[in-house]
């Protein structure tokens, strides 16, 4: 059983899965940061100086010692912006892996036929021609 699994945990496909995983975690650390630290601040000062992560709709104060009840819905739209710049870049990651694959599968290797395929196709044009 142990030995299935090795061969199982070190087939190509798993190992690739692995590493697409790692990445991501790192590229949507990279995505979030980019958001947060660059794309929300300039979107709220070109919106008035709003700051998204404290819009929020509080349903129930803090009274005497209670958590406030809210509704963050602005953390909610930066969630929203994060998720379509990782969707973006993702797609236009995917597209341009596709294209890369399109161009390598559109490169045909032309196989010379053999001096017998030539001789046959020779001699079946000269037995159409009579």
């Amino acid at each position: 059983m142990l030995k299935e699994f090795k061969q199982f945990a070190l087939k190509g496909n798993v190992l690739d899965l692995a590493l697409g995983v790692v990445i991501g975690a790192a590229f949507s650390k990279i995505v979030t940061s980019l958001v947060n630290d660059l794309i929300m601040p300039i979107l709220g000062l070109l919106l008035g100086g709003i700051n998204f992560t404290n819009l929020k709709y509080v349903i129930h104060p803090a009274v005497a010692g209670t958590l406030e009840l809210s509704i963050r819905y602005g953390l909610f739209i930066q969630s929203i912006i994060d998720f379509l710049i990782i969707a973006f870049s993702l797609f236009i990651f995917i597209k341009a892996i596709t294209s890369i694959k399109k161009k390598k599968a559109e490169e045909v290797i032309v196989i010379k036929p053999s001096n017998e395929e030539l001789l046959l196709t020779e001699i079946r044009d000269l037995l159409k021609g009579k």
